[in-house]
């Protein structure tokens, strides 16, 4: 796998755990690195970050939804041993069969990746909220 791809399936890969609901997960990509909201909130490491995610409800072992990611543009030198990228994302979610889904939050990552080894990992992530909708069924 390439740099780019590698990096981009890292963006996806924190949609795809905290939408299965494997907060320990998500967690863990930021072991070595720190996680930052606009209201100037740092947290570095898994014993950190993790009990930010304590407030998503989860049902029956999941919150019911999707995180959409677009507009993903990676900064990358060849051989480099660091990445910046940004892209948008949009939540969507669905508690119960059959109700409609709808868009609940909606924003951007800003994100710093660095190279351990010969693999990518987080460095620095940025959460910028744009849009809210309706979380009462999101968090806690």
């Amino acid at each position: 796998m390439g740099d780019l791809d590698a990096i981009t399936a890292l963006v996806h890969v924190y949609a795809e755990r905290l939408d299965t609901g494997d907060l320990d997960g998500v967690a863990h990509l930021f072991d070595h690195a720190t996680w930052r909201s606009q209201t100037g909130e740092v947290r570095r490491g898994f014993d950190e970050v993790r009990p930010v995610y304590d407030r998503v409800i989860l049902y029956e072992g999941t919150p019911r939804t999707k995180h959409l990611m677009t507009n993903l543009t990676i900064d990358l030198v060849d051989g480099a041993a660091s990445a910046d990228a940004r892209c948008y994302f949009t939540v969507l979610q669905g508690v119960t069969p059959g109700e409609p889904i709808v868009p609940i939050l909606s924003g951007r990552y800003v994100d710093r990746f660095e190279r351990s080894g010969s693999e990518w990992r987080f460095a620095d992530r940025l959460f910028l909220v744009d849009l809210v909708g309706d979380l009462s069924r999101h968090y806690r």
